[in-house]
């Protein structure tokens, strides 16, 4: 990973719930792989596991991304509805980091007013600009560019992510049908969701 000069930055306690959250997810359908984990299946696949871990990434990201925590929930809202829309594509150890630079990205474009282009956030994820920019764009066909996030449904999805934090670590739900993570799939997210948590 390329050096950046390293701020000191209080990290809000969604980074170790989302990071929790998006491991267990990944290391589920590790275990419950039903493809080949040495051949690359997509763009966000790596022929190996990285070695940083998703929480120090996640912390890394936040770092030196310059984003808020509201960020972090928009692109946690991204890979759940990423995760539905591709279903052939499940969260695992191969793609998360992949998934969590890209999203966390295309959420800092659609909530923030100033952002950094392609070519920093390459850097501070540890890939090159071009895999940044690919990734991003298959990302947001993956999305259907399905990107706004109403405030119904951001309220859910920190409802449920407080809901989560309670819990602690041991008990954490990493969705309602596992190993995907929880979603909401209509137009009226937050109905749905609601709805599924209360089966």
């Amino acid at each position: 990973m390329a050096e950046l000069e390293s701020p000191q930055v209080i990290m809000p306690r969604v980074i170790r719930l989302i990071s929790s959250l998006l491991q267990r997810v990944a290391e589920s359908n590790d275990l419950n792989r039903r493809f080949d984990m040495s051949r690359k299946i997509s763009v966000f696949h790596g022929l190996c596991r990285p070695t940083i871990s998703v929480q120090s990434y996640l912390e890394r990201i936040f770092r030196y991304a310059n984003c808020s925590p509201s960020c972090l929930v928009v692109a946690y809202v991204y890979l759940d509805r990423f995760a539905q829309r591709q279903p052939l594509l499940p969260i695992n150890s191969l793609n998360v980091h992949r998934l969590i630079i890209t999203s966390v990205l295309v959420s800092i474009k659609f909530m923030d007013d100033l952002s950094y282009n392609n070519a920093y956030y390459a850097k501070v994820g540890g890939i090159s600009t071009e895999e940044m920019n690919l990734l991003e764009l298959d990302f947001l066909f993956g999305l259907g560019f399905h990107l706004n996030v109403t405030p119904d449904t951001f309220h859910t999805y920190c409802c449920y992510l407080q809901g989560q934090m309670l819990l602690g670590p041991h008990d954490l739900n990493i969705g309602i049908i596992s190993p995907k993570l929880h979603y909401c799939s209509s137009e009226d997210e937050s109905t749905t969701h609601q709805q599924r948590l209360a089966v």
